[in-house]
């Protein structure tokens, strides 16, 4: 009877899992199908890695997984946010904190958090071995062995499916860890695309591919329900099939039950100014270019791509003289500038998203160990669990939580 556990799949979970297993004693083999381990980590937050959120408050942890996230009430408690960048810190990577408490190494790589993780589970004497998990042996309800796609059978005292979801493929994120579970007969419930671009039903976007806007604001109403359910302000991204950037990420884990032209996007272009605070500078820029073009007033309001598309969506011609345009077409200038409206058609494909939504049922899953609740010796922890949480470093923290409860547990 060996004592090994087994880790499958060397992304955030699955190390800080090992790391916490092996500092407790535990002989430990890490099974990891890439060549290298952290892969999905290294293209996280556009290569700087957004290593958590620095909150320090449980509930608004808890707030910020809109799917399940009371079930990860005690992970967290067990290591929050804190615990994860003393972590970090103390591997040797400094960290610093930026807007919405997202949390960065100093060096923005996030090869320095892949390259801690690794460098912590070999120093424990954690063993890397490359292989692909495709079955489990179970006898008399637990798991005796991996079985890899070689053929080889690998003994275990234990378990652990990290295998991330079903995102990013390209990462080595292709849902393996969902057969493995249901293959020990755990649910797994429907998977879909989280934290993903969104396509639209307006032409224009494709006009304005590669358009980013800084500071705008968005509100995302439900139109079946007549709710807001989503608002933000920052950067957003118009691209040849619709829109994408940090806030629309943030705004797809909002869209629930997505349906063609339910959700329509309100984008703020000046957030900054009021109704009348806006309509007073359009007076003076008319005012002072009274002999030039509608469209080149806008030019002092607008980036140079969307001239074309305001004057279409203002139906006023762009050759149009400022000192010919009247008090009503002023009004609706200001109104679509307050209100420029994309409507959603629906989410890009999941191989596109940074998060998958579904997973293992987390109600066959021991909130505080991580363990199954039909295998008694299998465990479970980040993206492969039906939870998801917005941008901002939630999900890693997800991640590194589950880890380390398994970890600490198995």
């Amino acid at each position: 009877m060996t004592d090994e556990i087994v880790i499958i799949g060397a992304g955030a979970a699955g190390m800080m899992a090992a790391v916490q297993a092996a500092r407790l004693g535990k002989s430990v083999t890490l099974l990891e199908r890439n060549d290298r381990p952290g892969r999905k980590i290294i293209i996280t937050g556009k290569g700087r890695c957004n290593v958590t959120n620095a909150t320090n408050l449980l509930n608004e942890l808890i707030s910020a997984v809109p799917v399940n996230g009371r079930f990860l009430y005690s992970a967290f408690s067990a290591f929050m946010p804190q615990d994860t960048m003393e972590f970090f810190e103390c591997e040797g990577v400094p960290l610093k904190i930026e807007r919405g408490n997202r949390v960065f190494p100093v060096s923005d790589s996030s090869k320095d958090i892949v390259d801690a993780l690794y460098n912590a589970a070999t120093d424990e004497g954690v063993k890397f071995k490359k292989g692909r998990a495709v079955d489990l042996k179970i006898e008399n309800g637990s798991v005796t062995a991996v079985i890899t796609e070689d053929g080889e059978e690998i003994p275990c005292a234990s378990v652990l499916v990290a295998t991330g979801g079903k995102s990013y493929p390209g990462t080595g994120s292709t849902g393996d860890g969902y057969a493995l579970a249901e293959r020990a007969g755990h649910t797994v419930t429907e998977l879909k695309p989280s934290l993903v671009p969104l396509e639209a039903h307006e032409g224009f976007c494709s006009q304005l591919q590669g358009l980013s806007l800084k500071n705008a604001a968005i509100k995302v109403e439900d139109t079946l329900k007549f709710r807001t359910v989503y608002e933000d302000f920052g950067e957003m991204l118009f691209t040849h099939f619709g829109v994408s950037g940090p806030m629309i990420l943030s705004a797809s884990s909002h869209m629930r039950d997505m349906q063609s032209e339910r959700y329509v996007i309100h984008i703020d272009l000046k957030p900054a100014l009021s109704h009348e605070q806006l309509d007073r500078r359009i007076v003076k820029d008319l005012t002072e270019n009274a002999n030039k073009d509608y469209a080149n007033v806008l030019a002092l309001l607008l980036p140079r791509k969307l001239i074309p598309v305001a004057a279409q969506l203002t139906h006023i011609k762009p050759t149009t003289k400022a000192n010919q345009i009247t008090r009503e077409q002023r009004a609706v200038l200001v109104d679509w500038l307050k209100d420029f409206r994309v409507t959603v058609t629906r989410f890009r494909p999941l191989d596109e998203a940074i998060i998958t939504s579904g997973g293992v049922k987390v109600s066959e899953v021991d909130p505080k160990t991580m363990r199954s609740k039909l295998v008694d010796n299998l465990y479970f922890a980040g993206e492969v669990l039906d939870v998801d949480a917005y941008t901002g470093g939630f999900n890693l923290q997800i991640a590194f939580a589950t880890g380390y409860a398994a970890g600490i547990n198995m």
